[in-house]
């Protein structure tokens, strides 16, 4: 799966320090970009993390069988 690949935990950490290295070069006063990115970068690391916990349950489910008792 494709998205597999691409979704792990390294493109979570990647958007962090992205997050964080934009921070620093805005509050050094490098650079002065719209705080609008950073509000993008947080929703990409979102979908990153939600697509890391749908694939992990979709494995859970595959492997494991819930039944409930009455």
């Amino acid at each position: 799966m494709v998205i597999e690949n691409i979704a792990r935990y390294e493109l979570f950490v990647i958007v962090g320090i992205l997050m964080t290295l934009g921070t620093l070069i805005k509050l050094l006063g490098i650079y002065d970009f719209s705080s609008d990115w950073f509000w993008f970068l947080a929703g990409v690391g979102l979908v990153v993390e939600g697509t890391i916990s749908m694939i992990k349950q979709k494995r859970f489910d595959k492997k494991y069988r819930i039944v409930e008792r009455k």
